[in-house]
């Protein structure tokens, strides 16, 4: 099944839910310090929605957030071991933690926290290895998935391997140092080594019975809280599924079929008759679908097919180097009423997105919209007392600058800003250059890099919102497609481009490629010798074009110091196609912040004698500091050829980017690589986009910028 349903959302009505806009982005160690690896997985809510507890297994705590018109970092609390799973009843946050000294010897405890003291009101002793846990609406039970997960490093990873894993059972009736615990052995059951299940996730239903997955094993389990007996289970089953991208190879080609097991993660009732999972796949299955079962019969009743593939292709956020590894990787499901609506939450753990379904008819869902998240989406947690919904983003690496944050949206009847750039099916992302079309008022081109080969160019209708991939051209040399790591594109008068190749400043040379209207490289020219010999791995990152014919000037941005250049200068490299001419200018560079870098990412002609160029730092989030354009009178400055001192070119600020980047709750984005010069006359306008690395350790949103007359 594809799905056609990006467009941007509709006021609400009777017959149309009301959509889900982010408006704030928080990262987690701001509940420590930036220095610590830290990660929020799993959420949970106070019933009034103002506190949010997440789990932060790498520093083996719990950490609070109150949840207002921000998110504001309220403290952790340490624990004994690894919170993997917390939910709240009244005042009390019950976590699930890991204390396990290995596979083989597995163990867990149940931590209650009192919430007004923040402090450990009772222990109680699990048995085994806890996942997911989930408290009964009544407050009467609580649910814990006690997995004793398998040793992914033994027998490489095939399972039978004891000990089994069982459903816990809470009774929550008196004080919580008092709470006796049931275990329901759930071994016997499944197809795939039965005398080893594994539970994952848990979920209860307004009846007081609980869906259990067991993932490894490929199955579902359903069972009444009140006896703790089973009353239906069920396999998960295979599915084949058409239409997908079965290939890491840099290209996104939706041809392909696969047919595994499903293998779920999470699992929620869509009312109390009607389930669904998260197809996540793990041991070795995955069908990037989530599926709608009779809880009853066990019965499919609605299979998601490839529907969230494309969901990622069309939004610019396909993990392609997923794709022969079970693509966006459906990993988390939530499902909460909010007003009269039900709605559904999928999370993408690979794709970083949350698709948000209507599913008044729990057997036949409509796909609402998806929102942008975090690297790693792990915990979806729906507030419907305050209209808001919170993913936990577990995925922390600082030396990527990828951090760990909760996300929050709030519900809306207004027109939603996210996603700022769709396809009509073409896969795009590594947008890394932007430029006018001569005589075309109302599109741009964009260029990918090298994070995908063959190099397209892309054409993006700016009227539309949001903004529209609506064609694509490979190039091609010796009538064969090409692929380069382009950075920067020029459309030229009469047709045709010129792009940019940044070089690593070893093997792989900084080249300026002449492209026909049809695709065809007909030169590449290199750089004089002299020049090329003192590049660095930071080259060629932007290019733009002013007049034609025999005036034509092709202006090119480098993006940080080369090994001649004096300390905080960049270049502006200058070519005449008509002599073959290079001559050469400095750019002066801001002060790099602490610990980052200050580069070139863009030029663009703004008319024939001032330049738009972009500059900014290499960092992402809370630490990013320099994100701006700046005007640069090429008029004042006379280039020299190569050897000669360069003359330093004046600039004016012109636009900073973060307030824009940051708009609509986004955490700032480290890669703002292209600019535009769109409209006429008065009516002239500036655009710019954002590269979103392929989805590779980024958060994969690709950012179109509608940043004002200019």
């Amino acid at each position: 099944m594809t799905c056609g349903l990006i467009l941007p959302a509709v006021p609400a009505t009777a017959a149309a839910p009301e959509r889900f806009q982010r408006f704030d982005t928080m990262s987690v160690y701001r509940n420590s310090s930036a220095a610590e690896h830290t990660a929020a997985e799993i959420a949970a809510a106070t019933a009034d929605g103002k506190l949010i507890v997440y789990t932060d297994s790498p520093a083996r705590r719990i950490g609070f957030v109150k949840a207002g018109q921000r998110l504001t970092p309220d403290g952790v609390l340490a624990m004994p071991g690894e919170p993997t799973s917390v939910d709240i009843l009244g005042g009390l946050a019950l976590v699930a933690v890991n204390t396990s000294e290995s596979h083989a010897d597995p163990s867990g405890v149940l931590v209650v926290v009192d919430l007004a003291k923040r402090s450990v009101v009772a222990t109680r002793e699990l048995g085994g290895q806890p996942d997911s846990i989930d408290i009964s609406r009544d407050g009467r039970y609580a649910a814990i998935a006690i997995e004793n997960e398998r040793d992914e490093d033994v027998n490489d990873g095939e399972i039978p391997q004891p000990p089994a894993g069982f459903l816990a059972v809470v009774d929550l009736a008196g004080a919580p140092a008092g709470w006796p615990l049931r275990k329901v052995d759930l071994t016997g059951i499944a197809q795939v080594a039965p005398t080893d299940p594994e539970p994952e996730y848990v979920s209860i239903n307004g009846r007081d019975q609980v869906a259990v997955t067991l993932q490894e094993n490929n199955h579902i389990a359903v069972v009444d809280l009140s006896s703790g007996k089973l009353v239906k289970h069920f396999p998960a089953g295979t599915a084949t599924v058409g239409g997908v991208d079965t290939e890491d190879d840099g290209k996104i080609a939706a041809t392909g079929t696969i047919t595994a097991a499903r293998e779920p993660d999470a699992v929620a009732w869509l009312d109390d008759h009607t389930l669904a999972t998260a197809d996540e796949g793990d041991y070795v299955g995955g069908t990037r679908t989530w599926t709608i079962f009779d809880a009853e019969s066990g019965e499919v009743v609605r299979s998601s097919g490839n529907e969230l593939d494309q969901i990622a292709i069309r939004q610019g956020q396909y993990p392609d180097g997923r794709s022969d590894n079970k693509g966006v990787e459906p990993e988390g499901l939530a499902v909460a009423t909010f007003g009269r609506d039900r709605y559904a939450f999928v999370g993408m753990e690979r794709a970083n997105l949350v698709a948000v379904y209507d599913v008044n008819d729990p057997r036949r869902p409509r796909f609402l919209q998806a929102v942008p998240t975090g690297v790693g989406p792990e915990g979806l947690l729906p507030i419907p007392a305050t209209g808001k919904l919170v993913v936990s983003a577990e995925e922390d690496s600082a030396s990527d600058n990828v951090r760990s944050s909760l996300s929050a949206y709030r519900l809306t009847h207004k027109q939603v800003t996210t996603p700022s750039i769709v396809s009509d099916g073409i896969g795009f992302g590594a947008l890394s250059g932007l430029s006018h079309i001569p005589g075309n008022f109302r599109d741009v081109v964009s260029v990918t890099d090298a994070a995908y080969s063959p190099t397209r160019v892309l054409t993006i209708d700016t009227a539309s919102v949001p903004a529209r991939v609506r064609k694509e051209l490979t190039l091609t040399k010796n009538g064969q497609p090409v692929g380069y790591d382009g950075e920067g594109i020029a459309a030229r008068q009469g047709g045709g481009y010129w792009i940019a190749v940044e070089g690593d400043g070893k093997q792989s040379p900084n080249l300026l490629v002449e492209v026909s209207s049809t695709g065809a490289v007909q030169r590449e020219i290199p750089l004089p010798a002299a020049v090329a010999q003192t590049a660095t791995s930071n080259g060629f990152e932007g290019v733009t074009v002013i007049g034609g014919g025999r005036r034509e000037q092709v202006w090119l941005a480098v993006q940080r110091e080369w090994k001649a250049d004096k300390p905080g200068q960049a270049t502006l490299a200058r070519f005449t196609p008509a002599t073959g001419e290079w001559a050469f200018v400095a750019y002066p560079l801001d002060a790099a912040p602490a610990g980052a870098w200050i580069g070139l990412s863009e030029v663009t002609a703004l008319n024939d004698h001032t330049l738009l160029v972009l500059e900014r730092d290499n960092q992402r989030g809370d630490a990013a500091k320099v994100k701006k354009v700046h005007r640069v009178d090429i008029s004042k400055v006379t280039p020299v050829p190569a050897g000669s001192e360069k003359p330093v070119v004046s600039k004016a600020p012109a636009r900073d980017l973060i307030p824009a980047l940051t708009a609509g709750g986004a955490a700032t984005h480290d890669k703002p690589e292209g600019l535009a010069v769109v409209g006429f006359g008065p009516f002239r306008r500036l655009v710019g986009v954002v590269d979103n690395d392929g989805v590779d350790e980024a958060p994969g949103e690709t950012v179109f910028l509608r940043l004002g007359r200019i």
